[in-house]
């Protein structure tokens, strides 16, 4: 999923015909109306509002119908807008949903990135947050895990909630659900990944309850080393969750991301722009055209520098064990958090 705008900064910008082309292409994506407010116009939803909503424990459906999950927008819960903090540092929110079923619309944010079009220093960086991080969520009167903000109040109160406890300005979206994520994978042919041996029981659990929603044969895997997984398997494998932490599972979607972005980079200008073409309808996103031209155009020049960080980094939180949280050490945090994007705090 962190792939997204790599993808999109690797396809853009051959030409004017190919310009008008790609122009084409990026209309048919599925552009995703949500509304803005100014901060002074802001209503705060009342404390306590949101508290009788309990999303511990599993909240996911049966994805039997497949197909393309679509954001959560809230109308009381309008995007606040918050001023680009550096001209030069475009900062994008590409998340994923734990949705697995195509009518699962009010669901939680699962793979949480913030990508960060850094022209100044041409550079991307990707900053994952981790959707376990004990944040203030508008509505609700204790803290609660950022990946519930999703749930609670559509892409709205996510973005908001993002930018007022992490102090970033963020405005623009990419949104995908497990079921899209695979079917990127199959379009590029598969990924290659290094899978260890303790892996992939676990990986094969999934692709068992893959197998038996859609009525497929998706192979199981069968030995550990260096493989080239389809899509299921890929996704299998990312979504490991009771063999090791959630910290080695976010490493695990950035190793499809490394390994995903290998294969487009290695493609040539016609077959970068056939994958953007099929995956157009995949992803939702609040970007026009323009600004997916732009963010691409912009890209296209940095894309050979990527760097990444996460919060919370090590040595910067505790844990609340009952329900499992991460506490951050927020005055550590912030400022290492701000200087790994914009260079310097912000």
């Amino acid at each position: 999923m962190k792939s997204l705008v790599f993808l999109l900064s690797a396809i853009l910008g051959f030409g004017t015909g190919v310009v008008i082309y790609m122009y084409q292409i990026v209309g048919s994506v599925q552009y995703v109306i949500t509304p803005f407010v100014n901060p002074e116009k802001y209503e705060p939803v009342d404390i306590e509002n949101l508290d009788a909503i309990n999303l511990e424990g599993n909240t996911q459906s049966a994805w039997i119908e497949g197909g393309h999950t679509r954001v959560y927008v809230d109308p009381d819960f309008p995007i606040k807008k918050v001023r680009q903090k550096d001209k030069n540092v475009e900062n994008i929110l590409v998340f994923g949903i734990d949705s697995r079923g195509s009518h699962d619309i009010v669901c939680r944010a699962d793979a949480i990135m913030v990508v960060s079009l850094d022209q100044r220093s041409k550079a991307i960086r990707i900053t994952s947050l981790m959707r376990d991080c004990s944040v203030h969520i508008d509505g609700r009167s204790e803290p609660d895990k950022l990946g519930h903000a999703y749930a609670y109040g559509g892409v709205g109160l996510l973005i908001n909630t993002i930018n007022d406890n992490f102090g970033l300005d963020i405005s623009r979206f990419v949104m995908l659900d497990f079921h899209s994520s695979s079917k990127i994978i199959d379009i590029v042919g598969g990924v290659e990944i290094n899978v260890k041996s303790g892996e992939v029981k676990y990986a094969n659990i999934t692709i068992k309850e893959h197998n038996e929603l859609f009525g497929t044969n998706v192979p199981y895997l069968t030995h550990e080393g260096n493989q080239l997984l389809s899509g299921p398997q890929a996704i299998g494998w990312a979504r490991i969750r009771y063999l090791d932490s959630d910290f080695v599972r976010t490493g695990r979607q950035r190793t499809i991301a490394t390994s995903l972005m290998g294969k487009v980079s290695a493609m040539d200008s016609i077959g970068q722009l056939a994958i953007l073409e099929d995956m157009a309808g995949m992803f939702e996103t609040n970007m026009k055209a323009d600004d997916l031209m732009r963010v691409g155009i912009t890209g296209v020049g940095i894309v050979s520098d990527i760097r990444q960080y996460r919060v919370p980094a090590d040595g910067m939180f505790t844990t609340q064990p009952s329900p499992w949280k991460m506490i951050l050490d927020w005055e550590k945090q912030i400022p290492e958090l701000h200087g790994f994007i914009w260079g310097e705090e912000k």
